[in-house]
């Protein structure tokens, strides 16, 4: 009877070129009449954004709609009455796109390049103006400021700032009488997740007046939006959940409650979760881990639609519906118009050309962890038609640490998860410990315990699982992307539970990022940290890379060289001890990308990188043709 192939190297169809194939990235959708919009992020171009229509590319193939605002970007473009008002990446200034026209430049050149860039707007309802983020990085270098202006949409290049001297705005919203403006601000340290203020004020042409903080009592506010009827509504989390709020005599009656969130962490502009549909509120909950539809009737009681999506986002109103871009435990993305009567796809869905077998079925866990509490992860077993795990072997566990902190663990689809289960591999996307989803204070758990808890989050579930005899305690392996990967660093230096890692971007020196990263996060490390300078030492003591000689774990770190939010020379740093430790190690690093991998053949060259590594690691044989990986410092065997 033939042996068993071991886990790691089983045969698998879903190969690194897959991820990218045909793959797309949705973004915001906008209805604009009759007309659906969205935008598509593009690996095989590129990691190019374009905004289509209907299904068709309305920008053209040298147009990459981008914004570098807070350098995360998002809403980098509006569309009215076929108007399309869009950031273009290049040099980041507005422009206006008619339709059949060419486009006319809205913002002046400033005196860097790229040193304006605009983001999160809206036109007025007359359609003079175009009100929106603006965030001016000055010629000698320093802080940027960040502004709500007024944009002329005549082509006049007049810019007006409305709303000045906040350290951030966000979500800048006329009113549909074009009367008043509402947007959201914060100031250092905080976080949008964390203080923020509502304000509304006058709008007038092109200026404001009489500017009022409608609330701020320690809450996180989120999409404020005015309804047909000119009445405010907002998300907030006052009573611990973010929940649906409305504005009646400046005072925020809520609108829905329960241990459920309908907003989300605002790292980028734009997202959306409710709309206005007649007089119904459709709105988007995290429930439970995963995501629901609800409407908001108007006696106040709340109905859930079946709807086959766990993660549901760029809610926009259509008829007597809404459009989304929704996936599922069994789909990717796609844009979909949802009524009571059904649901339509209007984008193009890739054929990934798998059948079902090869997707791993998810278990979400909620497993103890340090201190006594609890901790949430999505569980995926190895899955392959083809082959059982042996029955005298346990498996080898991929540990996902997401990015953030504050963020969460996809509940979709994932192609990256199942090429690692398909070859054999379980894998834990986890949610420690300051992920969203899960209320307030879960979301500030991770308050001043950044490095501890999300690690303790993480090894708990490497050992829940080698506990039940579903993973193998000798090739337990973590990985994670920026915040992830300073999780992944932290893990493999001040414990030895984890066998290998790989670090995608990802903080070495804690006190380097706070004093040389961008403005959005120059401040976020207060709360997970501590105060900078007043608490070095506990920086010191949470970084890794004053700790090397306690590191012992082979590693592979993935940098881009243009990174602006976590500089390479963290990752060069990481580099340089883990040789002078002799651990072996390697390096694999991007020129062309920045914080992230947008291009095809850096997404694939990166998941081969790792794949390569850790099978030279534990032992096995892959069973893909994988391009050569220089690996320093590492023995003969595994």
């Amino acid at each position: 009877m033939p042996t068993a192939p071991a886990c790691g190297s089983w045969a698998s169809p879903i190969t690194a070129e897959s991820l990218v194939v045909g793959a797309v990235g949705l973004g915001e959708v906008v209805v604009d009449g009759e007309t659906v919009w969205w935008a598509e992020s593009r690996p095989a171009e590129d990691g190019r954004t374009v905004v289509v229509a209907d299904g068709d590319d309305r920008v053209g193939e040298e147009t990459n709609v981008r914004t570098l605002v807070h350098e995360y970007g998002g809403a980098a473009w509006w569309v009215a009455d076929g108007m399309l008002v869009y950031s273009e990446y290049a040099d980041q200034r507005l422009y206006r796109l008619d339709p059949g026209g060419t486009p006319v430049a809205l913002t002046p050149e400033p005196a860097v390049k790229g040193g304006d860039r605009y983001a999160d707007g809206r036109p007025t309802p007359d359609r003079a103006w175009y009100v929106c983020v603006r965030e001016s990085h000055p010629a000698g270098g320093g802080e940027p400021t960040n502004a709500v202006v007024a944009v002329a949409l005549d082509g006049s290049q007049r810019v007006e700032v409305l709303v000045s001297g906040p350290d951030f705005v966000s979500s800048p919203r006329p009113s549909p009488d074009g009367r008043r403006l509402a947007w959201i601000q914060w100031d250092h340290p905080e976080m949008p997740w964390d203080d923020t203020e509502l304000w509304v004020a006058d709008l007038g042409d092109g200026t404001v007046g009489g500017a009022r903080r409608v609330a701020a009592e320690g809450e996180s506010f989120f999409q404020p939006e005015w309804n047909s009827d000119g009445v405010l509504h907002v998300v907030t989390d006052r009573d611990g959940w973010w929940h649906l709020h409305r504005l009646d005599d400046n005072r925020l009656v809520q609108l829905t409650s329960g241990s459920f969130e309908v907003g989300v962490p605002q790292w980028v502009f734009g997202r959306s979760r409710y709309a206005f549909v007649g007089d119904e509120v459709w709105f988007t909950r995290r429930e439970d881990g995963v995501d629901r539809l609800g409407v908001l009737g108007v006696a106040g009681r709340v109905t859930d639609l079946e709807v086959e999506a766990t993660e549901i986002e760029a809610v926009a109103a259509r008829g007597d519906g809404v459009v989304v871009v929704a996936a599922s435990w069994t789909a990717e993305p796609a844009v979909l118009a949802i009524t009571r009567g059904g649901c339509e796809v209007l984008s193009g869905v890739r054929d990934l050309g798998f059948d079902a077998g090869w997707f791993p079925v998810p278990e979400p866990v909620a497993y103890p962890t340090s201190g006594g509490e609890v901790a949430h992860a999505v569980i995926y077993p190895p899955t392959n038609p083809h082959h059982p795990v042996p029955d005298d072997e346990r498996p080898p566990l991929l540990v996902l640490a997401h990015g953030g902190p504050t963020g969460a663990a996809r509940r979709q689809l994932q192609l990256p998860v199942a090429y690692w289960t398909s070859r054999g591999f379980a894998v834990a996307d986890v949610d420690y410990r300051g992920s969203t989803g899960y209320g307030r204070s879960y979301r500030h758990r991770l308050r001043g315990g950044w490095g501890v808890l999300d690690v303790d989050d993480c090894l708990a579930v490497a050992g829940y699982l080698v506990d039940a005899g579903r993973a193998d305690p000798d090739r337990l392996a973590i990985k994670g992307g920026s915040a992830g990967g300073f999780t992944v660093l932290a893990a493999l230096t001040f414990h030895d539970v984890f066998t290998a890692g790989a670090s995608r971007y990802g903080v070495a020196d804690l006190a380097a990022l706070a004093a040389d990263t961008h403005k959005f996060e120059s401040r976020y490390l207060d709360r997970l940290v501590g105060r900078w300078p007043e608490d070095q030492e506990v920086y010191r003591e949470r970084s890794p890379i004053h700790h090397v000689e306690r590191l012992n774990t082979p590693m592979l770190i993935l940098q881009g060289s243009q990174d602006p939010i976590v500089p390479p020379n963290q990752a060069h740093l990481m580099v340089a001890a883990l040789a002078r430790a002799g651990v072996p190690h390697a390096l694999v690093e991007f020129p062309d990308e920045r914080h992230g991998f947008r291009k095809a053949p850096n997404v694939v060259r990166a998941i081969q990188a790792e794949l390569a590594f850790f099978a030279r690691m534990f032992g096995f044989e892959p069973a893909d043709d994988l391009p050569p990986l220089a690996i320093e410092g590492t023995p003969d065997g595994p």
